[in-house]
């Protein structure tokens, strides 16, 4: 692990922003390799468009993190080393394929009724974890990445899904 990745500094995060009960599960690759974090920086092309994405489908403003609490949605990662950082594709691939044991743990302790995966490389990992434990017949999405050019695609995408009912409190 890089030295700008502190695994407990970003599970304390995660944990400051759990819901009591998880209704809808965002799962993405891993948390980056630095402070570019969706629970510690605001300026993240995830956490900037997940809250223009709720904000146009329920017209409520405020700190997503927040908001994403009291809606029990959570986000969590199939990985929880940083992968962002491993650039050989069949290394990335193998690393979040090692990973899907622990998201099924997690995903079992969760009990989703949704789960949304924000990024698409990994969604077969996701599934497949989702099916490991026990969850596999739960509403399954698939949005692109929010940033890498993708913004205008996720934004509308997510938004369509918050609207048409996406499981919240």
């Amino acid at each position: 692990m890089a030295a700008n990745h502190n695994l407990e500094l970003v599970e304390a995060a995660r944990a400051r922003f759990r819901p009591d009960k998880i209704m809808t599960l965002f799962v993405g690759e891993s948390a980056p390799d630095s402070a570019k974090f969706f629970y510690f920086d605001r300026r993240t092309p995830m956490r900037t468009y997940t809250q223009r994405a709720v904000e146009q489908a329920l017209g409520i403003d405020g700190d997503i993190r927040d908001r994403f609490k009291a809606m029990g949605w959570f986000l969590d990662d199939l990985s929880l080393a940083p992968v962002n950082t491993i650039k050989k594709g069949a290394m990335r691939k193998a690393a979040c394929h090692a990973a899907r044991q622990s998201l099924a743990d997690r995903i079992a302790e969760y009990q989703p009724q949704a789960i949304v995966t924000v990024v698409k490389s990994v969604e077969d990992d996701v599934a497949a974890a989702a099916a490991i434990a026990g969850y596999g017949s739960v509403p399954y999405y698939v949005t692109p990445f929010a940033g890498c050019g993708h913004q205008n695609k996720y934004v509308p995408y997510l938004a369509k899904l918050v609207r048409e009912g996406l499981p919240r409190l």
